[in-house]
């Protein structure tokens, strides 16, 4: 029997060489075709790319295989790349659709597959669903019969070097001599990620860490998470004179930062500073869009500048639908995923470094500095996340206990109001809150907590696990 091909938050993902194979590849890429020829029936195009993950290569040219056997246009990175150059590509060649080959952050032993519309962003999940849908049972399609040097004669395939187009944008749209010129040292960690050769291009007196290729990623999942990058951060610390440090993701399209002092700053404060940035410095204007598990001091800020404020579901296709149809100025989630205004609606990890870089060469201003002018406009404040690894069915009956409004309190911590956008975010006095959202995929519930100091936070943690039982 087919193994199920199911479309999670942010694409299809997979074990390789278990159910990741060239054979489900296939499966995925005829009903992709079929999507994009009944939506883009006249001349269809797309461009596909893939990561630095083990057999990337043969995953992309299978995909593009079936599109051009189905005589659709493909343009075809050269060597690996990141989402967000995908998505770059897929808009300024006017493609009907970006495919990528990635498992993002996911651990190295995965691989995946990512549906980007013409816009440059998430597919909707709507048309995700639509693809998913008539995913054949199987491919019947033979790859080795297919040669790509045929379709490249031809013209319906074209190599292209997204990762200098890319680096164009960059160059176009950054004041990246302010940023050389300003007397910083700045450090990078790709994490032996695809975004890996872009801060030797642009800012080549970069620290560089882990830019190297190395499918295994050392054997952790590329995720910029602190306990991830302990390494980044001890270099950080013992060197002293590094005034911040980015990390991307596997893709490159999240985010990790650190200060001058080694300090992780979680993507919360990142949204602060760059909507600081953008609207106080640099006289945008746009609506803020934020995931349920973000900080409602984004709402505070925003409802200062008087910009408009809305909260949606988790999953950046969420936030991508209303950058498509609204004036929006910055989305972003907790994962670390976030756009801003002037971009493609997609979350890019060393763009978003960028703007942080640059505003901090032309305000002359460490991180703690302007983490400090922030929390002048809305408090200072600490976050923190704890992923409990529990049974199914205790998963399931805390969840029937929070949709039957049991929790009225956690501990000393009493509930003032609940948010139900996704999972339950409880608040409380002071600006303290506590969320709790099951994985839809694992046996895990997701717990988040803010307070106006770390230990607060995990006391609030604390707190829960004690109520809920876990």
């Amino acid at each position: 029997m087919a193994h199920k091909i199911k479309f999670g938050t942010d694409g299809w993902r997979a074990i390789i060489a278990k159910e990741f194979t060239v054979e489900n590849v296939a499966r995925v890429s005829l009903a992709t075709a079929k999507w994009v020829k009944q939506n883009f029936p006249n001349n269809p195009s797309i461009a596909v790319g893939h990561d630095c993950r083990f057999a990337g290569e043969l995953f992309a040219e299978t995909a593009a295989k079936v599109f051009l056997s189905e005589g659709i246009e493909v343009i075809l990175a050269k060597g690996f790349v990141s989402t967000p150059m995908v998505s770059y590509v897929t808009v300024h060649e006017k493609c009907s659709l970006g495919v990528v080959l990635t498992a993002s952050h996911n651990p190295p032993s995965y691989n995946g597959y990512k549906l980007k519309g013409s816009f440059g962003g998430p597919l909707s999940p709507t048309d995700v669903q639509a693809v998913e849908d008539i995913i054949p049972n199987e491919s019947n399609f033979n790859i080795d019969e297919v040669n790509l040097s045929d379709f490249e004669k031809s013209g319906l395939l074209k190599y292209y070097d997204m990762e200098s187009l890319y680096v164009k944008a960059i160059e176009d749209n950054f004041d990246l001599d302010a940023i050389k010129n300003s007397g910083l040292t700045f450090a990078y960690d790709a994490m032996y990620g695809a975004g890996q050769n872009v801060l030797k291009r642009v800012l080549p007196d970069t620290v560089l860490l882990h830019c190297e290729q190395n499918p295994s990623f050392m054997g952790q999942a590329p995720e910029p998470l602190h306990k991830n990058l302990l390494e980044f951060s001890n270099l950080i610390k013992t060197r002293g004179d590094i005034a911040s440090g980015l990390a991307t993701d596997g893709d490159a399209d999240r985010i990790g930062l650190y200060d001058g002092k080694g300090n992780f700053v979680d993507s919360h404060h990142i949204m602060l500073l760059l909507l600081n940035y953008l609207h106080k410095f640099k006289g945008l204007t746009g609506k803020v869009v934020t995931a349920a598990s973000s900080t409602p001091r984004l709402g505070i800020l925003a409802e200062k500048f008087g910009l408009d404020f809305e909260v949606v579901k988790i999953g950046f296709k969420y936030i991508a639908g209303i950058i498509l149809e609204e004036d929006v100025l910055i989305g972003g989630e907790e994962s670390g995923g976030i756009a801003i205004k002037g971009h493609i609606p997609e979350r890019d990890g060393i763009w978003m470094g960028l703007v942080i870089w640059e505003f901090m060469a032309k305000s002359g201003k460490s991180v703690e500095q302007l983490i400090e002018e922030v929390y002048e406009l809305v408090g200072s404040f600490k976050y923190q996340r704890d992923d409990l690894h529990i049974t199914n069915s205790l998963k399931e009956e805390i969840m029937a206990n929070c949709k039957d409004g049991k929790y009225q309190a956690f501990g000393d911590y009493k509930v003032t109001k609940i948010d139900t956008t996704d999972g339950y975010k409880y608040f409380f006095d002071n600006n303290e809150w506590l969320m709790i959202r099951a994985s839809g995929t694992e046996p895990v519930l997701r717990t988040y907590a803010e307070s106006s100091d770390l230990a607060g936070a995990q006391k609030i943690l604390k707190a829960c696990k004690e109520t809920i039982g876990a």
